[in-house]
């Protein structure tokens, strides 16, 4: 549930090299079902049990990497109060004219983050034509394929000033910081912010190119599911970063690997449920291996310096 308006990432588009072969990876390997596509050439994705039209957008390009995100807030009251919000903040905000380029989605508003990354936020957008059953429901109306993805989670965003950022998220959009990680002087290195019960609905490193993104995550039911994904990377010969382990941090059981474009994908299960009353949990930069990979207790070399 959002707690103060903002209530969960529910689209991002990510920018592919082989526009085929990687949608026959999210939907053959981690079992998203592909909704449409595009005039423009675009294919539009969502999990089994995600209710939206869509969440996840690929787009053929030159470079693998990060497009933009939006945040789906709790009314349209609350997308124009935001508006405000984010101008006053110091933001320039542009407008997105409903259905005019994600086919379901009412309008939208955009911005440009300090790290470089585009976020937008929206209130509307229509139902998918499969989603699950409502009255009555069985727990699915056709079983889950592949890795049995539910739905998009989070992401994790490499850029700078990721301080500015995390501020802009907590006084401007009403999130919460419920895990951070510091050098011995204070300065911010990893912020995990959320907007609802989730330990992270996204999640900032500080980095000197701006734009970049770590890695696009998909929750999962639950531990055996995550063993689940692992089988299907060794059958379909996926390229693994990490995985599977344990995160400290967040507590989500998980895997690192990539999309055939390059792109790092996480499947995720589990974690703290998070309230905005809870002390904040703070990590030495020493620490941060053991509190990404509670189960190795340090850092896997590929994890902090391979992005897209």
């Amino acid at each position: 549930m959002g707690l103060n308006g903002v209530i969960r990432p529910g689209l991002i588009q990510m920018k592919v090299l082989d526009l085929d072969k990687t949608v026959k990876h999210y939907t053959d390997v981690l079992g998203l079902n592909e909704v449409c596509r595009t005039e423009d050439g675009r294919v539009c994705l969502k999990g089994y049990d995600e209710f939206d039209h869509h969440s996840l957008v690929l787009r053929q390009a030159d470079e693998a990497g990060f497009d933009y995100a939006a945040l789906k807030v709790d009314s349209d009251a609350t997308l124009d109060c935001l508006e405000k919000k984010i101008e006053a903040f110091g933001y320039k905000v542009d407008h997105v004219l409903p259905e005019s380029n994600q086919p379901g989605f009412g309008r939208r508003i955009g911005f440009r983050l300090c790290t470089g990354h585009r976020l937008e936020l929206y209130a509307d957008v229509k139902q998918a034509s499969q989603h699950p059953e409502i009255l009555n429901p069985n727990i699915w109306t056709t079983p889950p394929r592949g890795m049995r993805c539910q739905r998009f989670d989070h992401m994790l965003l490499y850029g700078p000033n990721i301080s500015e950022a995390e501020r802009f998220c907590v006084e401007v959009l009403g999130m919460f910081v419920p895990e951070v990680c510091n050098t011995p002087d204070g300065k911010r290195v990893a912020t995990w912010i959320t907007g609802s019960n989730k330990p992270h609905d996204l999640a900032f490193v500080e980095f000197d190119q701006p734009g970049k993104i770590h890695h696009l995550a998909f929750f999962l039911q639950d531990w055996h599911d995550v063993g689940n994904a692992a089988d299907h990377m060794a059958v379909n010969h996926v390229k693994r970063d990490v995985g599977p382990t344990r995160h400290a941090i967040t507590r989500g059981h998980t895997i690192y690997f990539w999309d055939p474009s390059g792109n790092r994908n996480e499947v995720y299960a589990g974690g703290y449920t998070a309230y905005p009353d809870n002390p904040q949990r703070v990590w030495d930069v020493e620490q941060l291996g053991r509190g990404l990979f509670y189960y190795e207790g340090e850092l896997i070399p590929s994890f902090l310096s391979v992005f897209t």
